[in-house]
């Protein structure tokens, strides 16, 4: 039997499934940015140094790295409404366990857990973005993920203000737990029943290849620039130009004001200068962004640096992940798989081989580096999506 008679029919999707799209992506990012507030609570509570805590939280990204593949095969056989739903659940009743164990195995259990339960709403809810974008007709994964990164700052701002008036963690986190749930319940009816137009004809794994593995490896290097100033950009600020230590949090912050305001703003970029304009000159724009941060001569340049990363890195991803559900080498559920697997990996990689740079020379030599990366993916896009 061939593939177009096993094909399976599935409804256009429409205005609810678009909302129910934006609702799972602040899910991801409410989920994701909670756990950041508590990491010195955690810490205090299994009494372990800093590299002990570096391991633990390296289960973090096991847990999601090992999940990501394998979300692409359930989504395509139960549909990313079952998929979404069941991680999302497991997302909310793990968050707490985070406030509240208090030995390593136990820690590492739970990071590897919450990991593995993000990783697969993260995969799940791109596969469904993807198949929304194609019906809506329009640009609007930038939007989608705009409202990841909204989502991080509310989760992160939301605990961090609760427990700064005096809320304990493990009510914090229950907080944060109801809000996933009772987005879950207004999402539900707009979750897709299925995972792949072509369900019948789908195999079970695919080695990624060709334009797949090409937008996977263009995805690590953005991701990796994103886990660079996530881990080092305080760090830098501070050794490189001198910065107050209590001030040089603000790097981050810039970034992450200038990737969420790009994001909910990129839908329309994208549409009036197109995807390639965006990705060569996103590309462009975050290195210099990494190169003005490098070589400064005040401080207030060295922040302008990652807001300008944050700007020029906000739509490179999305126009990427677009890319991975129009490609026709493999379904689209598992090119969006394997690209977000391969994305994250940058940021699981990423700041241990930024760590091994500065080692053996500096900071300032392992942010050039991640610049060049970017010019990289500026320049090769253009003779990669022409195939």
């Amino acid at each position: 039997m061939s593939a177009t008679a096993t094909m399976v029919h599935h409804p256009i999707t429409g205005r609810r499934e678009q909302w129910a799209t934006r609702a799972v992506f602040l899910v991801a990012g409410l989920a994701m940015a909670a756990w950041a507030p508590l990491v010195p609570f955690a810490k205090a509570r299994v009494g372990v140094e800093d590299g002990a805590l570096g391991l633990l939280l390296l289960c973090l990204g096991l847990g999601s790295i090992v999940a990501m593949p394998i979300t692409g095969v359930l989504a395509s056989r139960f549909g990313c409404r079952a998929i979404i739903v069941a991680s999302s659940i497991a997302v909310a009743v793990v968050l707490p366990f985070l406030a509240i164990v208090d030995t390593v195995p136990g820690l590492a259990i739970a990071l590897a857990l919450f990991g593995a339960s993000v990783g697969t709403i993260d995969v799940a809810m791109n596969i469904q973005a993807v198949m929304v974008e194609k019906d809506s007709g329009r640009n609007m994964m930038s939007g989608f993920h705009g409202l990841f990164s909204l989502g991080g700052i509310v989760g992160a701002g939301g605990v961090s203000l609760l427990l700064a008036v005096g809320i304990a963690p493990l009510t914090a986190t229950l907080v944060i737990s109801a809000m996933l749930v009772v987005l879950l319940t207004g999402a539900f009816s707009g979750l897709l029943p299925y995972g792949n137009r072509e369900a019948g004809s789908t195999p079970l794994f695919v080695i990624p290849k060709g334009i797949v593995m090409f937008i996977g490896l263009l995805c690590f290097l953005v991701f990796l620039g994103e886990g660079a100033i996530l881990d080092w950009s305080a760090l830098f600020l501070i050794n490189t130009h001198q910065v107050d230590p209590m001030q040089a949090g603000f790097g981050y912050t810039m970034f992450a004001i200038a990737m969420t305001f790009g994001r909910l703003t990129g839908d329309a970029i994208v549409k009036t200068l197109g995807g390639l304009k965006v990705v060569v000159g996103g590309g462009i724009v975050a290195a210099a962004g990494f190169l003005l941060a490098v070589f400064a001569p005040v401080q207030p340049l060295a922040f302008a640096g990652f807001l300008l990363v944050g700007i020029g890195a906000s739509n490179i991803v999305p126009v990427l992940f677009t890319a991975a559900g129009n490609q026709t080498r493999m379904p689209a559920s598992l090119a969006v798989a394997a690209i977000t697997t391969l994305g994250y990996a940058g940021i699981l990689v990423g700041p241990a081989a930024i760590g091994f740079v500065a080692q053996h020379w500096n900071l300032s030599t392992a942010f050039v580096l991640v610049a060049a990366g970017l010019v990289f993916v500026a320049v090769s896009w253009p003779l990669a999506s022409r195939r």
